[in-house]
């Protein structure tokens, strides 16, 4: 028998049972919500099964709260098979006035808003889960913890576990809990699995509007060519033309957009707005990431080999796998990641800002001397232009990389945390 692999995601639900009635706990098919709720769950109500969401819509029409008894908390896994759980939910933790009833898990946005009566505020928690970060999945020592960074504390140089051809391989085989216990090609096959039930299934479903799969397919092609970036919708309209052969309009992109971000495939990341001592403009827009970069190397049709020998692609699909780990570790520290870019072409590709309001500045680089150099003088450039009589200076400067023997700090004062060193 598998054993589980202890999750971030674990200790935030703790804490979230701990002041709420309900948790909703949601995040991409096979992220591992219904395992992880498992563990916490004292009893379950599978509507994931066939045959049990069969008996229970003909509950649900003759008793339906009999569907909400058993012992505390109770998991109630793809709940929006009913919609109408959601408000039973709500008001039977109103009548039992105790925290810790229900954990919800769901992999789509409800197929039905308009039985949903109630925003479920102040009863029904929610918490985002994401694919397992190299830390969760045993890959990353933890040797560099991102908490003692912003403590301010020194680190000893670290020896960095893997190398170029394995962070591929890792890429390609994506945070998949399953996958993780898998090898070599088995492994590789659960993300290119996971892509395809996108486009030939999971789209048609999402809220009951009739999406074609092969519009899905080149989109995410295009969405994967353009990982990394700001692009435009119109933007990538003229990249499905040009390299597909293919119209999609604006409007179309938009739509199937959505519907990938309610399915929790696509997690764009938003733009930091801090206090600069210029009045230098700041773009808005939005850049383009996978929630798990394996889907994008799928979406490609790239094997760990082929990103080895283009080492473009393998810095742009790389910068999607250390955002995602780099969100994992920021839902624990209570933060998010967001990126940063100006009119003038400055930009840093995560900044990871704490609720306290403490920040740390990350440029993600597959590694090199040069890179590394141009990085950390792009930190030191973007760290001078805040204007620190109104914000927090950053509590660190750090280059996140795929590659290199040792996780260290320079002597400007910059780390340099290969990937595989990283914790929260």
């Amino acid at each position: 028998m598998r054993t589980y692999k202890q999750r971030i995601v674990d200790i935030l639900l703790d804490q979230k049972l701990q002041g709420k009635g309900a948790v909703l706990l949601e995040g991409p098919k096979w992220c591992g919500k219904t395992t992880t709720a498992k563990q916490m769950a004292k009893s379950v109500l599978d509507l994931g099964n066939t045959a049990i969401l069969r008996d229970a819509l003909e509950i649900y029409q003759i008793k339906p709260m009999s569907l909400l008894a058993g012992e505390t908390p109770k998991l109630i896994d793809e709940w929006q098979s009913i919609p109408e759980l959601w408000d039973m939910v709500r008001s039977e933790v109103d009548d039992r006035g105790d925290v810790a009833q229900f954990i919800l898990t769901g992999s789509s946005t409800p197929i039905e808003q308009d039985k949903l009566r109630h925003s479920g505020n102040g009863r029904i928690g929610r918490l985002n889960m994401r694919t397992m970060s190299l830390w969760e999945s045993g890959e990353s020592t933890g040797s560099v913890s991102l908490d003692d960074l912003f403590e301010g504390k020194d680190i000893e140089p670290q020896d960095n576990p893997l190398t170029l051809d394995q962070i591929a391989y890792l890429l390609c085989r994506g945070g998949w809990p399953q996958a993780t216990f898998m090898t070599g090609r088995v492994a590789l096959e659960q993300a290119r699995d996971y892509y395809e039930t996108i486009y030939k299934m999971d789209i048609q479903r999402v809220d009951k509007t009739r999406r074609n799969s092969e519009r899905t397919r080149l989109l995410l092609r295009s969405y994967a060519r353009n990982v990394a970036a700001t692009v435009s919708f119109n933007k990538m309209a003229a990249d499905i033309k040009e390299n597909d052969n293919a119209s999609i309009t604006y409007e179309t992109i938009s739509d199937y957009v959505d519907a990938l971000k309610k399915l929790f495939v696509l997690e764009d990341s938003p733009a930091w707005n801090p206090n600069l001592r210029s009045k230098t403009a700041i773009q808005s827009s939005d850049v383009r990431y996978f929630s798990d970069p394996s889907i994008a190397a799928a979406a490609l049709g790239t094997s760990p080999k082929d990103i080895v020998n283009n080492l473009q692609t393998f810095g742009l699909l790389f910068e999607n796998m250390a955002v995602r780990d780099l969100r994992v570790y920021a839902d624990a520290l209570d933060g998010n990641i967001y990126h940063f870019r100006d009119v003038n072409g400055l930009e840093c590709d995560a900044v990871l800002h704490r609720r306290n309001g403490s920040y740390g500045l990350i440029e993600i680089k597959l590694g090199g001397p040069d890179n590394i150099d141009k990085a950390a003088a792009t930190l030191h450039t973007l760290a001078e232009k805040i204007d620190t009589d109104k914000m927090k200076k950053p509590a660190f400067l750090m280059v996140v990389t795929a590659v290199g023997q040792f996780a260290y700090r320079r002597k400007d004062g910059v780390y340099v945390i290969p990937i595989g060193c990283l914790k929260p």
